[in-house]
């Protein structure tokens, strides 16, 4: 009966190792894709927990017809794959702020600021050193906006520092 009992607790105690994070308590750095012009935004993870982590995201942009900001918030999920690659999927939302040039208006200057509810599904690389690459798909839809009010998908990669 020992014998069972000692190999039941070193299964379950092996499987819980094999599943174990290895998720940053902290991990900063740059989220480099498209979505509505914001083509970088510097991004800041903070893990919750073992297995879970919330992600935030400012975009700033600025050209000779339009600027503007967006700032994302998500909760993600982190599942192991294999050694060092991990893939992750949440909910999460924003809010954002255009100023533009209405070229039909004669380039009368409009502003809008709207909120968006995003989802975001990725897999990323855990290096040995404190570095991390990882490459998601973030389809949003927003609301309040008549400049662009559809779906956008915004997919993007990602280099951050952890710590």
């Amino acid at each position: 009966m020992k014998k069972i009992f000692l190999i039941a607790i070193a299964f379950v105690g092996g499987t819980m190792f094999m599943n174990a994070q290895d998720i940053a308590d902290n991990a900063i750095g740059l989220r480099i894709g498209d979505s509505d012009g914001f083509g970088a935004e510097v991004s800041y993870q903070r893990a919750l927990g073992s297995n879970n982590r919330l992600e935030l995201d400012l975009g700033l942009r600025n050209g000779s017809d339009y600027d503007g900001f967006k700032l994302a918030g998500i909760y993600q999920w982190v599942w192991n794959i294999d050694g060092g690659f991990n893939w992750y999927a949440g909910p999460g939302g924003g809010l954002a702020s255009y100023g533009y040039k209405r070229y039909e208006d004669n380039y009368k200057k409009d502003n809008q600021t709207f909120i968006f509810i995003a989802g975001d599904i990725g897999i990323e690389y855990v290096f040995d050193i404190p570095l991390m690459l990882s490459l998601d798909f973030r389809p949003e839809i927003a609301f309040g906006n008549d400049y662009n009010d559809d779906l956008d998908f915004d997919i993007a990669l990602g280099i951050r520092y952890r710590f």
